[in-house]
């Protein structure tokens, strides 16, 4: 059997469980005594656990695996890493230390396990964290990622549902990568799509976070498998609608295209089943747009609720470190449909 149909016959975020399956399983868990020094649960859909250690230090605690979505080990090493990273600097925290999770066909070369931990080892070196050891099984399918543990302050810690009206919204990366490399797998991404998207996915989240530490946050989180939409979702609460601006997002290079062509994901299908009710399209909206917001991200950008007034300044910042970032939206005050996209 060739060995790219054996390595990647889809992964990344869009092996992830579907939300609304995930949500009915997380329902039915004893959640035991509560413990006023665990700050963030699972409880707000958040992307990391935060527990207090003291009155200045909070353990910010993550992990994160999937099977590939590039056929190349040391590259895929690369992507599942920085995915896994994002997730503390979603929390608005440092990387410490990172364990590996590994699983692995007994039969196939050790070569091309060596170069996924390589690609996996480069990243949380540059995090800044240290790679401390980890957990390997064998098993009949490749997957790789973290186990990650950060430290944040208790007051600075970034909530993934407390922005508020007025606030602008700030995505740092394209969105798009889902549907490019379904594409790419049958041999039919459009050019130099595969390699924005891999460029997109191996780039730390790490450069957004420390920026946006000097300016006032109000929320944020990391679009990952459950989509922009999907995570947008999840930063709403009873006082805000969003507000978003299509035309303004960012997207990969061939994205809309691979979405006319239908080369689209079942977990896209699953993040629109999820969360469509509560999405209204302007009629304007093509469907390929419809798509992208949908589709499911892989080590994807953060999406940061910033004080309105501090927004250019931020953005201008993120654009000068050589982020694509943009202001996609904005929060308003409660009104009749949750997102509304224009």
């Amino acid at each position: 059997m060739p060995q790219e149909i054996v390595f990647c016959k889809g992964g990344g975020c869009t092996a992830k469980l579907g939300p609304d399956l995930l949500s009915h399983v997380l329902a039915k868990l004893p959640k035991g005594e509560k413990d006023s020094n665990l700050l963030v649960g699972y409880d707000s859909s958040d992307d990391a656990a935060v527990y207090r250690i003291s009155d200045d230090t909070a353990i910010v605690q993550t992990l994160d695996f999937f099977p590939p979505m590039v056929d190349d080990p040391y590259t895929f090493g690369q992507i599942a890493a920085a995915n896994a990273l994002s997730d503390i600097y979603a929390m608005g925290g440092t990387v410490k230390s990172a364990l590996n999770i590994v699983c692995f066909p007994e039969k196939m070369d050790l070569n091309i396990l060596g170069k996924i931990m390589q690609g996996g080892a480069d990243k949380v070196i540059e995090a800044g964290g240290t790679l401390a050891g980890g957990h390997s099984i064998a098993d009949s399918d490749v997957k790789y990622g973290l186990s990650v543990m950060g430290t944040v302050h208790p007051k600075h810690i970034y909530s993934n549902n407390t922005g508020q009206p007025s606030d602008v919204l700030i995505l740092t990366k394209k969105l798009g990568v889902g549907l490019v490399c379904n594409a790419n797998r049958v041999g039919e991404a459009p050019l130099g799509a595969i390699e924005d998207a891999v460029s997109s996915m191996t780039t730390l989240n790490r450069a957004a976070s420390e920026i946006s530490h000097s300016f006032e946050i109000h929320a944020c989180t990391d679009v990952t498998g459950f989509s922009f939409l999907g995570h947008l979702s999840e930063m709403l609460n009873d006082d805000i609608t969003a507000l978003i601006d299509s035309i303004s997002i960012p997207v990969i290079t061939g994205a809309l295209r691979c979405a006319d062509e239908f080369f689209l994901t079942a977990a896209a299908q699953r993040n629109r089943n999820h969360v469509g009710d509560k999405v209204r399209f302007a009629k304007n909206i093509p469907f390929s747009m419809e798509e992208v917001l949908f589709d499911p991200q892989t080590s994807g950008g953060l999406l940061f609720a910033v004080k309105a007034f501090e927004a250019d300044t931020f953005l201008h910042e993120l654009k000068a470190a050589g982020l694509p970032a943009a202001k996609v939206g904005r929060f308003v005050k409660r009104c009749d449909v949750p997102i509304y996209v224009n």
